[in-house]
């Protein structure tokens, strides 16, 4: 079972300062038939405007990955770590028990991003934070792990759930597979370019929300960045 989910038809506001769009129910906008997607609970697609942010808040008991599209991503926290996270890299902030951070946009132009919440599978523990360059050559007609859950993707930044972040970049014409198994659930979404998944065919931006499907085979109709989230 693959839905796509027409990125026009997406939750969000426009704050002048943030353009967002929200995959599922998120701050004002609301959606019974959208709450969550397994332990997939928030995807947003924000614009951020040059010289802005997110001031500082608090969050507790959720995994926050950022994955950033274009631009960059400042970060600071309660816990002394500061970063700047740039286009096609990953940060991954682990609330546990609470942290109080800030993501600001320091550059130029306007910074892009997916914020994507995972729900931990073990409530508390100790917030942390962390970033990894992830270049985009060395995920070219394939899917890589860039976030996980599990001991044995030990090149990814870790997050305390059951779940993984994959991206691939493809060409026109190159396909990639990820193994998903039916009792896993998936959430993909093409960054750039259009492609087909399992005959399915999804726009830029716009989600495929992926039930029952023991592998997931994307073909990319033009070049393309693809982000997949593999969840309970």
């Amino acid at each position: 079972m693959i839905e796509r989910r027409p990125f026009q038809q997406l939750g969000g506001a426009n704050h002048g300062w943030l353009n967002a769009k929200h995959h599922f129910s998120f701050a004002e906008y609301y959606d019974t038939e959208r709450m969550d997607w397994g332990n997939l609970r928030v995807w947003n697609d924000d614009e951020i405007a040059a010289g802005t942010g997110f001031p500082p808040h608090p969050h507790r008991e959720m995994e926050i990955i950022t994955y950033v599209r274009q631009g960059a991503i400042t970060h600071q926290d309660s816990l002394g770590n500061k970063g700047r996270t740039e286009a096609g890299d990953v940060q991954v902030m682990s609330a546990g028990t609470g942290i109080v951070h800030s993501e600001y946009n320091l550059e130029k132009d306007v910074t892009r991003i997916f914020q994507i919440w995972i729900i931990p599978s073990v409530r508390g523990g100790t917030p942390s934070w962390g970033a990894k360059p992830f270049p985009k050559g060395d995920r070219a007609g394939r899917f890589v792990t860039l976030a996980s859950g599990y001991e044995n993707d030990t090149d990814a930044l870790r997050i305390r759930a059951d779940g993984r972040l994959v991206a691939a970049t493809l060409k026109a014409g190159q396909s990639a597979e990820y193994e998903l198994g039916e009792d896993r659930r998936a959430y993909l979404v093409p960054a750039t370019g259009k492609v087909e998944v399992n005959g399915v065919t999804i726009d830029a931006r716009d989600g495929a929300a992926i039930a029952d499907e023991k592998v997931v085979k994307v073909t990319a109709l033009e070049d393309s960045e693809v982000i997949l989230v593999d969840v309970a």
